[in-house]
């Protein structure tokens, strides 16, 4: 599950990756990243940055992100499976990477993400 979140002001964009069995829930995000209420962002923005559409979000646009507008968002339970599953610019695919893999390719996109932990509850 990949989230693309913005805070209130519409300042500042998120890309949260975490397990698609955990329930998301923003006021433990917006905790931990010590910043306003935050919400999904629109879909202009993601066309913007990620050049895709809702529902098809996943580490693998980074690569469009080349002015770094968007945070990249890490639940530390998503490093505890072999791989990382994303979509490559539309959900009717999937690729699944090796997580070191994908860690390479998101470093490549000079995005450092963050590691956060989100409760199951």
């Amino acid at each position: 599950m990949s989230p693309f979140l913005c805070n209130r002001q519409k300042t500042s964009f998120y890309m949260l990756l975490m397990p698609g069995d955990k329930p998301f829930k923003a006021k433990f995000l917006t905790s931990q990243l010590n910043c306003a209420r935050l919400s999904f962002a629109e879909a202009d923005k993601m066309q913007e940055y990620l050049h895709t559409i809702p529902g098809s979000v996943s580490a693998l646009e980074l690569i469009y992100d080349t002015d770094n507008n968007i945070q990249l968002i890490i639940d530390k339970d998503l490093m505890k499976d072999e791989y990382i599953c994303g979509h490559p610019g539309i959900n009717t695919s999937t690729v699944r990477l090796l997580r070191d893999d994908m860690m390479r390719y998101v470093r490549e996109t000079k995005h450092e993400p963050t590691f956060i932990d989100l409760p199951i509850e």
